[in-house]
């Protein structure tokens, strides 16, 4: 799988079922064969990350670590959170 592929995938969270927003980002372990950490999810207003400029990357963002998706779509992403979500910005 190419990071491009994850871009625009609706995330959902299997704890509640809700639709958090849209992969924007990732962080990346380069130390380790450029592992994903994490993904980065943009506010539902808008899409950045990828493609976005840098003025709309100042946006609210969410940090979805890795180990926590459990499933990977051809259009979603399903998580299961618990309410253990970083918040950033």
């Amino acid at each position: 799988m190419l990071l491009s592929d994850l871009a625009s995938k609706e995330i959902i969270n299997l704890y509640d079922g809700a639709k958090l927003g849209l992969v924007g980002d990732a962080d990346l372990d380069i130390s380790i064969k450029g592992s994903i950490e994490a993904i980065i999810l943009t506010s539902r207003g808008g899409f950045s990350g990828f493609w976005g400029s840098k003025g709309d990357r100042e946006q609210e963002t969410m940090v979805i670590p890795w180990q926590t998706i459990k499933k990977i779509g051809s259009e979603v992403i399903i998580i299961d959170l618990q309410n253990k979500f970083e918040k950033s910005r």
